[in-house]
């Protein structure tokens, strides 16, 4: 039976409240902030900056200072023990763990009862509403939701009663309204398995014999489960196992690499893909538009933003005085507790009535060792050209500056896991490398005559390796938030990477 007729009209309204960001995003905006002040004022936070005398946005962004994860991991580290209103009202009992990108090794972000209700869930249910209204003929409640979940393994080992830290995919499916297992597979008991040999084949197992009509989760991962569907369906495309799958609600990192694989797994499929901005901090935009993967940056979610400049003076601007075409660091304020907080993204602004956002890169995430402002933007491109060019499919990838070092001139290392590898690597690399000129002019300047920065180095890392990579750093466990930084301008990264392919 589909319930989509039913349910339609539910989701469609919603998307009248969103209607506000045109004109009215300042309004929705301090109404936000109002309600996070008030509903913290009584917190130990709330009583160091007295947000109880807090009246303008210009009093809260003086009062408070920005806030790196170090800056408020031991508070949340007392929180993880049981302390209640801390930096946010009430006990917290869940937290997502992901990798420490941001600067720690790991980070355990709280997951309040609000961030659950106002935030994640509305999220993704304000995500469905778009793809609704975009595709009126969607059958997407006439079968199930293929979603990825984690496990809530951890290396924390304090922790209070009751709480429980992982994933966030873990905290998410452990705690949805009952009525949402019955339009998603695996069973919960799949989806929180911790051990991932086995839990791959008893999810793909479990999928292939639903009826699938959407998708949701990080492109990578999402890549190996459905190859593994296809390989225990004896199928080559996706519509031999789900001829009603319609959707993939993808996330986490950029799709445009994996694209091509996607519409070669879902051949014959009427197939379509939602862009969406959700991370272990919250959900924060989703695509609102086919005619652009620009994302709609939701308003009333439980989220104040602001954005940092990234020249001149770095001012701070709330999202009335952000201007269209340009790149600021994204600082959150938030109903899980985090104070003008420092995601660690860069988002570039590419409309102000509403606002929509793509995302730019990370602040710690480029290489810029000569010169070059190598921005992960840049590469991504670039490696989407060079897979086209060469016929290649990249799984994953880094990078990183080599020095200079007797007649060695300098340049940059890329280590690639490929997925499908070129027939010729060096083609590959010279492909990469005429494609980062064409996108960046500063390294093209760099490049000229091989004078300051010589052609990039190609290591092909055997299948796998990344992986290997992410579980030694103890945060990157499969399945979970996955993060390999692509650019670094160190090689912190890159020598960890290389010791585990020599041994």
């Amino acid at each position: 039976m589909d319930f989509t007729p039913y349910v339609r009209g539910r989701f469609l309204r919603r998307l009248q409240d969103h209607r506000r960001y045109i004109d009215h995003a300042d309004a929705v905006q301090q109404g936000a902030l109002v309600e996070l002040i008030e509903n913290a004022a009584l917190t130990e936070i709330g009583r160091k900056y007295e947000f109880s005398s807090i009246r303008t946005y210009r009093e809260f962004a003086e009062r408070l200072p920005l806030h790196e994860y170090a800056d408020l991991e031991a508070q949340i580290l007392r929180m993880t023990r049981g302390e209640k209103d801390v930096l946010w009202r009430g006990r917290c009992f869940n937290f997502a763990q992901s990798s420490g990108t941001s600067g720690a090794r790991s980070k355990y972000i709280p997951i309040t009862r609000e961030a659950f209700a106002r935030n994640h869930y509305r999220g993704a249910s304000d995500a469905v509403s778009h793809y609704l209204n975009l595709n009126p003929d969607s059958r997407i409640f006439a079968g199930k939701g293929l979603i990825l979940g984690g496990s809530f393994a951890t290396e924390l080992k304090r922790v209070g009663a009751g709480v429980r830290v992982g994933d966030l995919s873990a905290s998410l499916i452990a705690n949805v309204n009952p009525l949402v297992n019955l339009v998603r597979v695996p069973n919960k008991r799949i989806a929180l398995m911790e051990n991932w040999e086995e839990k791959l084949p008893a999810l793909a197992e479990a999928a292939r014999r639903a009826n699938v009509t959407n998708l949701s989760g990080v492109p990578s991962w999402m890549l190996t489960v459905l190859k593994e569907v296809l390989r225990r369906a004896g199928a080559t495309s996706l519509r031999e196992v789900w001829p009603h799958l319609e959707v993939f609600f993808h996330g986490g990192i950029d799709f445009e690499p994996y694209r091509k694989q996607y519409e070669q797994l879902c051949e014959g499929c009427d197939m379509h893909y939602l862009n969406n901005y959700n991370a272990s901090e919250g959900f924060f935009a989703c695509q609102s538009d086919w005619g652009s993967t620009a994302m709609l940056l939701l308003l009333d979610i439980g989220v104040f933003y602001e954005f940092k400049e990234l020249d001149g003076d770095e001012r701070v601007l709330p999202i009335w005085e952000v201007e269209a075409g340009k790149t600021y660091e994204l600082i959150i304020t938030a109903c899980n507790g985090l104070w003008r907080y420092r995601l660690g993204d860069t988002v570039t602004i590419e409309q102000t009535h509403p606002v929509k956002i793509r995302i730019a890169g990370r602040t710690k995430s480029f290489i810029n060792a000569f010169g070059e402002e190598l921005m992960v933007h840049n590469a991504e491109e670039a490696m989407t050209q060079a897979c086209e060019a060469t016929g290649a499919r990249v799984a994953d990838y880094t990078a990183a500056p080599r020095f200079a070092e007797g007649d060695r001139k300098a340049c940059h290392q890329w280590v690639v896991e490929f997925d499908v590898a070129p027939t010729d690597t060096q083609a590959f690399a010279q492909a990469l490398d005429a494609a980062l000129r064409r996108v960046n002019s500063d390294y093209d300047a760099k490049r000229k005559g091989d004078i300051f920065l010589a052609a990039p180095e190609l290591v092909v890392a055997p299948k796998g390796l990344f992986d290997r990579w992410l579980q030694t750093t103890g945060s990157g466990r499969l399945g979970g938030q996955r993060k390999v930084p692509r650019l670094r301008n160190d090689r912190t990264v890159m020598d960890q990477v290389l010791a585990l392919l020599a041994k």
